[in-house]
């Protein structure tokens, strides 16, 4: 279980995918009362739920100690799935899902799971290109990491 912590961060969180799967990249903004990091990467083959996923624990990953942290995120993929404990059940049952079927990317599953046990993470669904300025600012940084030069290898998308 997460420390407490006085810190409160937001976290606002996308990915995108070119093709899916295809070239991809995520962006994450944290704010912390008014000072803001962003933060952006792009892979040259990838899906948009692991980059959805990324940009969470990417953005988790970058905090120096725990904090109450709300990530704000529009893939329906990983709120759903975090709200309803899905990973937490796929991971005790040696990532398999119902009916014995191999969980998807348990690899970055696993990595938010152990940062969430560091943090107080609380998830929020919000709209997708419905104008909310920090979810449109992430939608653009994903895209542009997507269509970078600078790609690099998605090493848990290339083992499967």
């Amino acid at each position: 279980m997460a420390q407490a912590s006085s810190k409160k961060v937001n976290l606002y969180t996308d990915g995108s995918c070119l093709g899916n799967p295809g070239p991809g990249g995520y962006g994450a903004i944290l704010d912390f009362k008014g000072h803001r990091k962003e933060l952006s990467q792009g892979f040259n083959l990838t899906t948009n739920n692991r980059m959805e996923l990324l940009a969470v624990i990417e953005g988790l990953a970058a905090l120096k100690a725990p904090c109450r942290v709300t990530v704000y995120s529009d893939s329906e993929y990983v709120v759903k799935a975090m709200k309803g404990g899905w990973p937490q059940k796929w991971q005790r049952n040696d990532w398999k899902r119902k009916g014995n079927k191999p969980a998807v990317n348990p690899d970055l599953w696993g990595r938010l799971l152990a940062l969430c046990e560091t943090h107080e993470v609380q998830f929020v669904w919000v709209r997708g290109h419905s104008g909310h300025p920090e979810n449109e600012r992430c939608d653009r940084l994903a895209n542009e990491a997507a269509r970078s030069e600078a790609l690099v290898l998605d090493e848990g998308y290339a083992s499967v």
